[in-house]
């Protein structure tokens, strides 16, 4: 007699937790399938303008001949010599000096056999001072010159983009209420939120060999010829908020 009881008892334990799973299970899936009501989505945005201020010189030495160790000694020479001249004129954040690339790599005759050694090495001068760059550069006419770029400095894109940020989001909420009001609604709750930035599209303005071959014809120290490029910097908002009767 206990035995039956002890098994109705389990009958009805495995019949309530069974029931309590499939209304848990019911419940869940219902919240879950809910609609999201009142949700609207749309993004703002904030452009400004910008002239590059960062400029950077690529300068190489060339050397060749038979030996290699003594192309890579001669071209040695040729870096310490630009690089204790670069030197004098530098200045924290205005021009930073640092040498780039060094290798040496086989020269070859026509019958594909080594002939010789081409050695190259880089100086790369980088910074926010333009004339203090180019001038430099100009005096380092015993290098070539290999690539000249611009950008935008860390200082000016954090500046600029803390001040779009700010713009974007005051159009984000004015749009937010504008949009609450037009659905005749009192108001809006902000939801899931995302600022990003887009690295600006700047035109280039390339400095050619020729205007290189150029000024040293006029001066052997004379600046090397720089003009930065214009582009724009966005920060966008985009997210969600809940409009609020």
């Amino acid at each position: 007699m206990q035995t039956l009881t002890r098994s109705r008892h389990a009958g009805k334990l495995a019949l309530c937790l069974t029931t309590a799973l499939c209304w848990a299970t019911l419940s869940g899936s219902a919240l879950a399938d809910a609609p999201r009501e009142n949700l609207v989505g749309f993004s703002a945005s904030a452009t400004r303008e910008l002239v590059q201020d960062l400029l950077q010189i690529t300068l190489q030495a060339r050397v060749e001949g038979n030996v290699a160790a003594e192309v890579q000694a001669q071209l040695k020479q040729q870096l310490d010599a630009a690089l204790s001249e670069a030197r004098k004129a530098a200045a924290a954040g205005a021009m930073e000096v640092r040498t780039g690339s060094f290798h040496l790599s086989p020269r070859y005759a026509n019958n594909g056999r080594v002939n010789g050694w081409i050695g190259q090495a880089q100086l790369v001068l980088e910074g926010t001072d333009m004339a203090r760059i180019s001038q430099t550069a100009g005096r380092l006419n015993q290098l070539q010159v290999q690539s000249v770029s611009y950008g935008l400095s860390r200082a000016l894109r954090e500046a600029q983009e803390t001040e779009l940020t700010s713009q974007a989001i005051a159009r984000f909420r004015a749009r937010a209420s504008r949009i609450a009001a037009d659905f005749g609604q009192r108001g809006y709750v902000l939801g899931e939120l995302n600022v990003s930035s887009t690295d600006p599209g700047f035109e280039g303005r390339p400095m050619l060999m020729a205007a290189r071959a150029k000024t040293m014809e006029m001066a052997a120290d004379a600046p090397l010829p720089v003009e930065p490029g214009k582009g724009t910097l966005t920060v966008t908002v985009t997210g969600q908020v809940r409009l609020t009767p």
